[in-house]
């Protein structure tokens, strides 16, 4: 049975909209693809509109140290360069698969070391299924939140050992990764700052899931910019407003963070492999990730 705040993300992603899931680790399709899929779906998976080359970077799979359990992980960065600033790349209930991995190509390309970690590997292939609802139910639904932190904790002592300069650290998500990164801008002190694509901002907690960004929005320790299309239809506008008004009443970092409404854009408009992608949206949503990292020290 799905709680009410699974049934949001689910809702957020259904209707008009493809789904990730069933694309390979990387940069094709499973061959096993669920019977949930339309057909229609499958050209949009296997390709993503922006193709991010490799070239001049080191990018590819890791294996991450988290209390004795090996978290994969793909990272990229500038070849041959240390003491790089660190972006933590949060993925969609799907994992790390192509479109995740360009964007930390992207991160690369703009002087970053980009760590996208596979959040979920624990409790499932995220990327194994055909069905919405059952990848939620069977993997999703069971990912705790304080698991999520200590795996992204693990990432930054990583990154710290590998090129990175932790002080320079900076974390971005995209919907459930968009959740994900409001929570972790609450919980690490050295979060410089933090930018949050159309993630779900309220829900009914629970054992695995205690606390919405709402609840911690007075706690950020760095400031976020929350990206949110006005057309999404998982994410109404009014949790966006409470979300700011928590803000108004948190500390330094609270009050620093701001949201862009792109109004006419869907929840995912930067999933450039999916029918919700809108360019221009996605196009100025980077530009102003990009600034905002600068703007707050993760440069």
């Amino acid at each position: 049975m799905l709680n009410e705040s699974q049934t949001q993300d689910l809702s957020a992603l259904l209707p008009g909209q493809s789904t990730e899931a069933g694309a390979t680790r990387r940069t094709a399709l499973k061959a096993a693809i669920g019977v949930g899929y339309a057909a229609s779906v499958l050209p949009t998976l296997a390709q993503t509109a922006i193709k991010t080359p490799a070239d001049g970077l080191v990018a590819g799979d890791v294996t991450i140290d988290v209390k004795g359990f090996g978290m994969p992980a793909y990272r990229a960065a500038p070849a041959g360069k240390t003491g790089l600033p660190v972006v933590l790349v949060l993925s969609e209930i799907f994992g790390v698969h192509e479109y995740i991995a360009d964007t930390a190509r992207r991160f690369a390309r703009a002087g970053y070391l980009a760590i996208a970690p596979e959040l979920f590997v624990r409790q499932g292939d995220a990327q194994g299924y055909g069905e919405m609802a059952k990848l939620i139910a069977e993997v999703i639904s069971k990912v705790p939140d304080a698991q999520v932190m200590g795996d992204l904790d693990a990432t930054v002592a990583w990154a710290a050992a590998n090129g990175g300069d932790v002080k320079k650290l900076g974390v971005t998500g995209f919907c459930w990764g968009g959740r994900q990164t409001w929570l972790y801008a609450a919980h690490n002190p050295n979060v410089k700052a933090a930018v949050a694509w159309y993630g779900r901002l309220v829900g009914t907690p629970n054992e695995l899931t205690p606390r919405n960004p709402v609840d911690v929005a007075a706690q950020l320790n760095g400031p976020v910019l929350g990206l949110y299309g006005g057309a999404d239809t998982g994410i109404p506008l009014d949790t966006v407003d409470k979300m700011k008004t928590a803000l108004a009443a948190g500390g330094a970092a609270a009050r620093a963070s701001t949201f862009v409404v792109y109004p006419d854009a869907p929840h995912a408009f930067h999933a450039d492999y999916r029918p919700s992608f809108r360019k221009d949206a996605a196009e100025d949503g980077w530009k102003r990730a990009l600034a905002w990292f600068q703007q707050h020290g993760v440069a």
